[in-house]
């Protein structure tokens, strides 16, 4: 109890110029935290629905039936299901209005499928440079908080006669509170950034490998 309180005088005993990056510090950690759940939950139902869309799409179902599934209910096409609804709606497009040229139509349905392929991207990195610049730069919040908070500290003394440790540890002490601050904001954004994009990294080539093989089973069943 006693530490808590003595963490509390401290704070409210810095400097102004202090406290409002203890403030902005705080203020980024909890913006951190509410993207980190977000990203997290996000994530793991990306993973999910594409292990359920890759094992439905490579059973051997009617590619037809599947597409008009998801047509019906919009809210399943996220992922690899979006991916493959642009591609075979561009597929089918092509298709009926010019069934002459193969390469060309493969190369429309391709590019459908990497234009949805970066919303999904897009989807999936939304807030992650966000913690990667808390990540980098609470650290350098923080020590600059310390060095105005030591420089507030040792100019007080300027004015007493002699000079003492026990008249500048408290100055001391509530600009180190800021270096403590940012390191709080700091770890965890960089920890999830690094475990986020990582996870994001490893969508995205599955997404990649998809848009080759469809593009070659569409190759394929063409020329047959």
């Amino acid at each position: 109890m006693y530490a808590e309180l003595s963490l509390l005088d401290l704070v409210f005993g810095a400097s102004t110029l202090v406290q409002l990056v203890l403030a902005s510090l705080v203020l980024a950690s909890i913006i951190s935290w509410t993207m980190i759940f977000d990203r997290a939950w996000v994530l793991k139902r990306a993973r999910r629905t594409t292990d359920d869309f890759e094992q439905r799409f490579w059973s051997g179902g009617n590619l037809n039936a599947l597409y008009r599934d998801l047509e019906q209910d919009p809210q399943k096409a996220d992922g690899l299901a979006a991916i493959f609804r642009a591609g075979f709606k561009e597929y089918r497009r092509l298709r009926e209005n010019d069934a002459g040229d193969l390469m060309a139509i493969l190369q429309g349905t391709e590019r459908s499928m990497r234009v949805a392929l970066s919303r999904e991207m897009d989807r999936l990195e939304v807030n992650l440079p966000f913690l990667a610049t808390v990540g980098s730069t609470s650290p350098y919040v923080g020590l600059f908080g310390t060095v105005w908070g030591i420089m507030h500290a040792f100019h007080a003394l300027g004015n007493v006669k002699q000079a003492t440790l026990a008249l500048v540890a408290p100055g001391i002490s509530e600009a180190l509170v800021a270096t403590a601050a940012g390191l709080f904001a700091a770890i965890p954004a960089v920890i999830a950034y690094n475990r986020y994009a990582n996870q994001v990294e490893r969508l995205h080539n599955r997404y990649e490998e998809f848009v080759e093989e469809f593009s070659t089973l569409l190759q394929r069943q063409d020329r047959d």
